[in-house]
C-alpha cells in the first residue's frame, strides 16, 4: 500500500480592496473581496515541508493590491485574469489559478435631490453582489481560461402570480394546495461563458436585468418553472453563455389564521419563516454547449 498526495490548491482568500479613483475631484469608488489560489504540482511542500516551489499566500495578497494600483480594477472578470495568469507565470510547479472576485456596489449620496450624487460620499447599495470566478490552466499555447460570473444576495418578492398545487401525496403530506400564494427567494446565479472576447460590464448589466424582468413577468406554478424561465431568457439572448446556474431557497411565507379573533385573512397576513426551507437548485443548458473543463472547480454547492 502506497500512500500519496491527492488533488490540492493553496492560495490567499478574502482580501478585501476598496479602490478609490481620484484623478478629478468626482471620486470613483470600487469594493472588492478577492480570493486567489494554485493548483500544481506541490507534493514537496506538502510531503517533505520544502517551500521551494511555493508563491506565499502573503505574495498572492500584496499582489491584488498592487495590481490594483498599478494596473487598475476595470471588469472584474478581466482584473481576475490579469490576476490568474500572473501567478501562473511566477510559481512554475503551478499548471492552474484560480480567481474569485464579488464586488458590492456603492452609490452617491443624493444631497439634494438632483439625481448627480455627492463627489466623495456613498452609501452602500444596488441589486445584489456581482461576482466571478476565473480559472486559468496552463500557460502559452495550452493556455485555457473559464469565466463563470454572476450575482448574489438578491432577495425577491412576488405578492401574487404565483402557484403551487398538484404535487404528489402521502401520508406525512400536510401542505395545502394554493393557486395564489407569496413567492420569495433569495438569488444565487452563476453563469459560464463559452469565450473570453466578451464586454463584462455590458453583459452582467444584461443578465442582471432579465433576471429581474423573467421573474416578474412569468407566472409562477413552481419556483423551478421561474428559474428554467429566467435561464431560458438569458441563453436566448446572450449566445456567449453556455450555461446558467441557480441556487434558490424558497423563503416560505404562510397565511396566518386570524379566526381565533374574529378577523379574515384574505392573503394580507403572513407569517415569514427563515427556516427550514426548500432549496431549489438547476441548470439551464445549450445543447451544444462547450465542454466546462475546470470552469467550476472549487465554486461549491451547485449540481
Amino acid at each position: 500500500m502506497a500512500i500519496v498526495l491527492g488533488p490540492n490548491q493553496y492560495g490567499k482568500a478574502q482580501s478585501h480592496l476598496v479602490r478609490v479613483h481620484r484623478d478629478t475631484p468626482r471620486h470613483e469608488i470600487r469594493d472588492l473581496t478577492v480570493s486567489s489560489a494554485l493548483r500544481g504540482d506541490f507534493t514537496l511542500s506538502h510531503v517533505d515541508g520544502d517551500q521551494s516551489d511555493v508563491l506565499p499566500t502573503d505574495t498572492q495578497k500584496n499582489t491584488v493590491f498592487a495590481f490594483a494600483r498599478e494596473k487598475g480594477v476595470g471588469a472584474i472578470e478581466d482584473f481576475a485574469l490579469t490576476l490568474a495568469d500572473h501567478f501562473i507565470a511566477q510559481t512554475p510547479a503551478a499548471d492552474g489559478a484560480r480567481v474569485e472576485i464579488s464586488e458590492v456596489p456603492w452609490q452617491r449620496i443624493d444631497i439634494d435631490g438632483g439625481g448627480d450624487g455627492h463627489d466623495h460620499a456613498f452609501v452602500r447599495s444596488g441589486i445584489g453582489t456581482r461576482t466571478t470566478v476565473v480559472n486559468v490552466d496552463g500557460r502559452g499555447a495550452d493556455r485555457r481560461a473559464h469565466v463563470v460570473s454572476g450575482i448574489q444576495d438578491v432577495t425577491l418578492l412576488k405578492s401574487t402570480g404565483s402557484e403551487f398545487h398538484g404535487f404528489l401525496r402521502d401520508r406525512y403530506t400536510t401542505l395545502q394546495e394554493t393557486d395564489d400564494r407569496i413567492l420569495a427567494t433569495d438569488l444565487v446565479a452563476r453563469w459560464r461563458y463559452d469565450h473570453t472576447d466578451v464586454d463584462w460590464d455590458a453583459a452582467y448589466e444584461s443578465v442582471r436585468a432579465l433576471l429581474l424582468k423573467q421573474f416578474a413577468e412569468i407566472h409562477s406554478h413552481a419556483l423551478q418553472q421561474t428559474l428554467y424561465g429566467m435561464g431560458q431568457a438569458v441563453l436566448e439572448k446572450h449566445p456567449e453563455v453556455a450555461e446558467i446556474k441557480f441556487s434558490a431557497p424558497n423563503k416560505h411565507h404562510f397565511l396566518v389564521d386570524l379566526a381565533p379573533f374574529g378577523l379574515e385573512n384574505p392573503n394580507e397576513v403572513f407569517y415569514a419563516a427563515d427556516r427550514p426551507f426548500g432549496l431549489i437548485e438547476a441548470c439551464v443548458v445549450r445543447d451544444d454547449a462547450s465542454d466546462p473543463g475546470s470552469a467550476w472547480h472549487a465554486v461549491p454547492g451547485w449540481v
